[in-house]
């Protein structure tokens, strides 16, 4: 228990930001594909002041720079990281050690994910772990954030607390299957939920009336997760892409149809911008994560266009 009365003298400003009840706003990014921390630091100077934490993500599109390293970076620069980390790459062993590392550079914003397939990435031929689920990983960095014992039993002297997230996926069947592991997520330590891309309203909505009904929206901050299409060849690809993002085909006739490939950028900054504003009105909606894969400037715009920088 005493470390639960210490508890808001380690609280980052992220979880105190989860905690007030206000609108979040969180940018993601991916760490480049090499060694060089100058694009991380460039990243996080271009975001300073517009956001309340960068979410880093972890090998989700191909092997790339360390995601600890990188939000190791961006918490040096003075920009609160959010660390993912994938459960499908490592043993609870490598997980929980990278999370004390993490705590060690100033890192105790956690997003955990169970990552998808590697058969559906870039390197089909790796092996996968899965030794823990995202689910059971937060469960183990809760009970180390208030002095239990988690992996193996075993417990570690000053470890966390962290302030926990994970993800949601409204769009994945079946919808009961899905609120069932969202409410465990809840119940494991989820401070925030970070949604899959929001490009069917439709779906969206109707998943958020059940979330709602169960008072999930209650008990953790939801953001929803804005990915814009900038691109009509890219966003086709997209679309066909696995797990399926479900892109209605008017929204990708809008790109296909809106010209040059400035054209179809702008179309794509514009349908972002259009997303943001109708989920802002649904209630209890706590706010969105911007994720432009590499394209800052773009993220920048949908942020100004949309009125959600951070207050």
């Amino acid at each position: 228990m005493a470390r639960q009365e210490g508890m808001a003298e380690t609280e980052t400003s992220f979880q105190a930001r989860v905690a007030s009840g206000k609108p979040i706003l969180v940018a993601e990014i991916a760490p480049p594909k090499g060694g060089d921390p100058a694009a991380v630091r460039a990243a996080a100077k271009k975001y300073a002041g517009k956001v309340h934490a960068i979410g880093v993500n972890d090998n989700r599109d191909g092997i790339r720079m360390s995601a600890l390293a990188a939000a190791g970076i961006i918490a040096a620069e003075g920009v609160e990281p959010i660390l993912h980390i994938v459960t499908r790459d490592r043993n609870r062993i490598a997980l929980i050690s990278e999370c004390l590392g993490a705590q060690a550079l100033g890192v105790r914003n956690i997003l955990c994910t169970s990552g998808s397939h590697q058969t559906l990435g870039v390197c089909p031929m790796a092996k996968n772990v899965y030794d823990i689920d995202s689910i059971q990983l937060m469960d183990a960095l809760e009970k180390l954030g208030t002095g239990g014992a988690a992996v193996c039993m075993e417990s570690f002297d000053g470890a966390g607390p962290f302030c926990l997230g994970g993800v949601a996926a409204p769009f994945a069947d079946p919808a009961e299957l899905q609120l069932m592991r969202l409410a465990k997520k809840v119940k494991a330590g989820a401070k925030f939920l970070i949604t899959q891309p929001v490009y069917d309203l439709e779906r969206f909505n109707a998943w958020w009336v059940q979330v709602t009904q169960r008072g999930l929206h209650t008990q953790t901050a939801i953001l929803a997760g804005i990915q814009p299409l900038l691109d009509a060849e890219v966003a086709k690809a997209f679309a066909a892409s696995r797990p399926a993002p479900l892109i209605p085909p008017a929204i990708l006739e809008r790109l296909a149809t809106a010209g040059d490939k400035a054209a179809q950028r702008s179309a794509g900054i514009a349908l972002a911008v259009e997303t943001v504003k109708q989920l802002s009105a649904l209630q209890g909606l706590r706010g969105f994560q911007i994720c432009t894969e590499g394209d800052d400037a773009a993220a920048l715009e949908i942020i100004e266009q949309s009125g959600l920088e951070a207050r």
